[in-house]
């Protein structure tokens, strides 16, 4: 039987693009690309737009982790990555499970395996960043904190933050990908944000984020400072949303004005 091909569309959930798995054998259909709904792309081809139907993806889910449960953590660790066509390689993989079973999964190497992996140990390195150089900002109870992750890291950081502040009403807004995880009197929600601006700080929190920024320059030994080290442990991305290298205007209270700048001292004349 030849299978017809086509673009599909989806929610750009991981459930949508099980449902797009689950279209794609129940219709016949080999989807030449798999993309998120909005993503336009010029092609001959014609299109189908996927619904998200938690039935069908269960049903996927079901089939993949009874074959291997170790490629049902990969795909699903592998669609909040930044790998370009995710999608497409989480369906290839998927299919090739069904096809020859889960032998194929212990060769490393395996070209439909192999780009999935690394995706995901990128994404490895990074939510362990994220868990240590995240900087919340205190505002009459609310904690809040700006990421701009490369991977869509919120669902992964999710459990970390919202155990170890189990007590505390916290936002963390992902610029890059414009959502935001909000955890309000031990519940949690991941929403889309189409924007999100810090408040200025208060002065109690003013007066911490100076005495961070004190505490680091304090520690610091100016003899032994070694720029590429640094680079490597804390990469200059991180540190935009990062207290200690904040300029001047970050340690302002609400209506406090700047401080005056200061003169260079004139040199005497010599004529």
């Amino acid at each position: 039987m030849i299978w017809s091909e086509c673009i599909y569309e989806y929610d750009g959930s991981f459930s949508g693009l099980l449902c797009c798995i689950f279209d794609s054998y129940t219709r016949k259909e080999r989807p030449v690309s798999i993309l998120e709904t909005g993503r336009e792309q010029i092609s001959l081809y014609a299109s189908h737009a996927v619904e998200t139907d938690t039935g069908h993806a269960k049903r996927i889910w079901e089939s993949v982790r009874i074959r291997s449960a170790a490629a049902a953590k990969l795909i699903r660790r592998a669609h909040l990555t930044c790998l370009p066509e995710r999608e497409m390689r989480i369906y290839r993989l998927v299919c090739r499970l069904y096809r020859e079973g889960p032998a194929f999964l212990k060769n490393p190497t395996d070209p439909d395996l192999y780009p999935l992996h690394i995706a995901v140990r990128h994404m490895g390195t990074e939510l362990e960043k994220l868990r240590g150089f995240v900087r919340f900002s205190e505002f009459d109870g609310l904690y809040a904190a700006e990421i701009a992750p490369k991977n869509r890291v919120l669902p992964a950081l999710r459990r970390h933050f919202c155990e170890r502040f189990a007590d505390q009403d916290f936002l963390i807004y992902d610029r890059t990908h414009k959502e935001a995880l909000v955890h309000c009197r031990g519940r949690w929600i991941i929403t889309p944000l189409d924007s999100f601006t810090m408040a200025k700080p208060g002065r109690s929190e003013a007066a911490f984020r100076r005495l961070w920024k004190t505490f680091y320059d304090a520690i610091a030994i100016r003899e032994r400072t070694n720029p590429r080290c640094q680079r490597g442990n804390l990469p200059l991305r991180y540190r935009s949303d990062m207290t200690e290298f904040q300029d001047e205007s970050y340690f302002q209270a609400e209506g406090e004005l700047p401080p005056p700048a200061r003169n260079a001292p004139s040199l005497p004349r010599t004529d």
